[in-house]
């Protein structure tokens, strides 16, 4: 299994500590950097939040090996046809390194504060299911496409120059959702990400998937399985127990919201129950943007 890193953008995030981090993920072996994509944080008072496309274009350029991409980026803020323009200018230009992962949008205020419309939860899923039609269509064909949508359209349009990586980025789908997300996943994804699930509850969805994919005439092997979900790692007990009192939380409370937590050879040991469960990549979330060290601690434990 892959072990790579995840950051939220939205909560502190800039370009030294960015840069650091990207440098840091690289040399100490983890498979992968990603980030989430949002204009703020969830609740106020606003923290620093670095422009996606900005950094993961910069990101392209700077690293050599890592895999890289939104978790996830909403149709919501974007029209889809940018996207998909600059998910394959960025994926060329890293060598065909990106992950396009891709989302309805979720996050209230921030959709408030800049002017954006969230739409109500059944109009948000049929927007995303459009605009992961419009990404499909201008990446993976040759030639003019049209599209006559609700919320997007396509009258003759072409992606040019063409990607370099046939059929353009992986596309991703982030989310746990049975009734739509996991459909979506079937018909338009190259990997599905869940979030935060204890290893039973993903072992469950993940063949549920596999149904879905047997529906719409794919093979099981055609998406790649991976999972985003929280991290308390400690060098020590005694730097374990400071964080988790920091926060005002407890491992136990933790646990049973899917999180890894433990010291040394402990987190290990909760990767081999994910891997037994049907993660082939996990993305785990790293808040101290500061604590090289201790990121430095976690590659020796894990990797």
């Amino acid at each position: 299994m892959d072990i790579a890193i995840m950051l939220e953008g939205q909560s502190g995030l800039t370009w030294p500590r960015w840069q650091k981090m990207a440098a840091a993920v690289e040399d100490l072996g983890f498979a992968g950097l990603y980030r989430s994509d949002h204009f703020t944080n969830a609740d106020a008072p606003d923290k620093d939040s670095l422009e996606l496309w900005t950094s993961l274009t910069w990101l392209a350029s700077h690293t050599k090996r890592i895999e890289f991409g939104p978790l996830v980026s909403p149709v919501s803020f974007r029209s889809p046809a940018l996207t998909a323009r600059m998910a394959a200018a960025v994926d060329d230009l890293s060598g065909g390194r990106l992950t396009l992962g891709l989302g309805a949008g979720w996050q209230e205020r921030e959709h408030t504060l800049f002017g954006f419309d969230l739409l109500p939860l059944k109009e948000r899923f049929d927007r995303f299911e459009e605009g992961l039609e419009v990404i499909t269509l201008l990446l993976k064909s040759s030639g003019p496409v049209t599209l006559e949508g609700k919320y997007f359209q396509l009258r003759g349009a072409i992606l040019l120059p063409r990607p370099v990586r046939p059929r353009g980025p992986h596309i991703l789908i982030g989310g746990n959702g049975e009734k739509r997300t996991l459909s979506l996943v079937a018909r338009y994804a190259d990997e599905w990400n869940a979030v935060f699930t204890l290893p039973a509850e993903y072992s469950r969805l993940n063949s549920l998937l596999n149904e879905l994919l047997k529906t719409h005439g794919r093979v099981s092997g055609s998406v790649k399985r991976s999972l985003m979900t929280g991290l308390r790692f400690g060098r020590t007990k005694v730097e374990l127990t400071e964080k988790l009192a920091a926060r005002h939380q407890t491992g136990d409370e933790l646990r049973k919201r899917g999180f890894v937590i433990g010291v040394g050879e402990e987190v290990k040991e909760q990767m081999i129950a994910l891997e037994n469960a049907g993660v082939q990549h996990v993305m785990l979330q790293w808040l101290d943007l500061d604590d090289l060290d201790g990121l430095a601690a976690l590659a020796k434990a894990m990797l």
